[in-house]
């Protein structure tokens, strides 16, 4: 297991584009695909595309982001990719509706925002899991669903 215990930089900094692109080209870059709610971990295993095991921890200071680098040297470099995130868009038809729907998502700990009257849940698992938990809401149209992607969430 490799272990990880910094960022280098990001992908786009001249240092490492111009290293990168070469690598690229060799075949000797590795992507490490990385929920969008995975960033904000300090500490995690994960594995890269290639199958390597990864075992980071970052500083404090420190934070994973779409196109960080991760290790680099003469043979290689792997690089994080933040896959698109998606939202369960609940829009309540009244107030108690979004009361009920508010403290729903706030006993299960969803990561939400908000748009106007629009609450917005990050889909961590499978979409029927939240729609279950949401019971009567939605099946008894008391809450409109959709899942939306990152540019239709706002």
């Amino acid at each position: 297991m490799l272990r990880i215990d910094r960022v280098l930089g990001s992908r786009i900094e001249a240092p490492f584009a111009e290293a990168l692109h070469d690598l690229e080209h060799h075949g000797a870059v590795d992507i490490l695909p990385l929920a969008a709610g995975d960033v904000s971990r300090r500490r995690l295993r994960a594995q890269t595309r290639g199958g390597e095991d990864l075992a980071i921890s970052l500083p404090r200071d420190q934070t994973l982001f779409d196109g960080a680098v991760l290790l680099m040297d003469q043979a290689r470099a792997i690089v994080v990719r933040v896959n698109a995130e998606r939202w369960l868009r609940l829009s309540p038809r009244s107030i108690a509706d979004a009361v009920e729907l508010g403290y729903h998502a706030g006993n299960l700990h969803w990561r939400v925002r908000f748009a106007g009257e629009t609450l917005l849940v990050a889909l961590e698992a499978p979409v029927d899991d939240y729609v279950a938990r949401l019971g009567g809401l939605i099946s008894e149209r008391r809450v409109g669903a959709a899942v939306v992607g990152e540019g239709e969430a706002a």
